[in-house]
């Protein structure tokens, strides 16, 4: 398998404040991986470091082969990014939105097919997409967004805490969603969760942070059976657990 996604000894300061401190974790082309960890691990910093946002204070990043640093245009042409907060277009609907952005891509007949995959990803109803954006719920703009992240069919989607304040039923179309079309359209997808449930339902393979350092890396299975845990939440907690007395 060819790589998505490599870090090497990423660290960043904020003051300090040492955000990540040395991390270096693979992705792979065609996989969910998942950067796991409690609050303040570091998980969003991460991210946006990949996504061009924010620049490392030392280490390297590469998205497909192209560093984030030097060649950060290049990596935007190939990337989406799904922050955990973002907001909508209040006056524009939902089918306005994503025939916006699939113009924005592309142009004519693909422009159009787009469009076509950003309301079936959405799961939305022909109503809800005719309602102002203003209007929708949290989980209906969560979906939205997702929509417009994976329709473009990026190399890489970076999606940060996916299903980040929504109701279990929506959390598990959220999950439904990522591996179907993620899948589906051929997207490498990056996703960073606090809750180890989702990240067991959804991931391929897992990178587990915690204070700015990855701590655990593998498959699902093998993080589990590695400290011979019941599930990723136990498992989650035994290497948190002996990191923090090592420290």
């Amino acid at each position: 398998m060819s790589l998505a996604v490599r870090t090497v000894g990423l660290t960043k300061r904020f003051g300090a404040i040492e955000a990540l401190r040395g991390i270096s974790f693979e992705a792979y082309e065609g996989e969910i991986f998942g950067l796991i960890g409690p609050n303040g691990a570091g998980k969003t910093t991460a991210f946006r470091i990949l996504a061009t946002l924010i620049l490392p204070t030392l280490g390297s990043a590469y998205v497909y082969g192209l560093d984030v640093v030097k060649e950060a245009a290049k990596v935007r042409e190939i990337i989406s990014y799904l922050p955990e907060e973002v907001g909508a277009y209040r006056n524009l609907t939902g089918r306005e939105y994503l025939n916006y952005i699939s113009r924005v891509y592309f142009k004519g007949r693909e422009a159009e097919e787009t469009f076509e995959i950003g309301l079936k990803i959405s799961g939305l109803s022909d109503e809800d997409l005719s309602r102002l954006m203003k209007t929708y719920s949290r989980g209906m703009k969560r979906r939205i967004q997702l929509a417009r992240a994976l329709m473009v069919r990026p190399k890489l989607a970076i999606l940060d805490e996916p299903p980040s304040g929504l109701d279990p039923v929506q959390k598990s179309e959220i999950r439904g969603v990522i591996k179907k079309y993620a899948r589906g359209l051929g997207v490498t997808a990056l996703i960073s969760t606090h809750e180890m449930y989702e990240a067991e339902a959804v991931c391929d393979r897992v990178a587990i942070i915690d204070r700015g350092v990855i701590i655990a890396n593998g498959t699902v299975k093998e993080v589990i059976e590695d400290v011979e845990a019941r599930n990723l939440e136990d498992a989650f907690l035994k290497y948190v657990k002996m990191k923090r007395i090592m420290t």
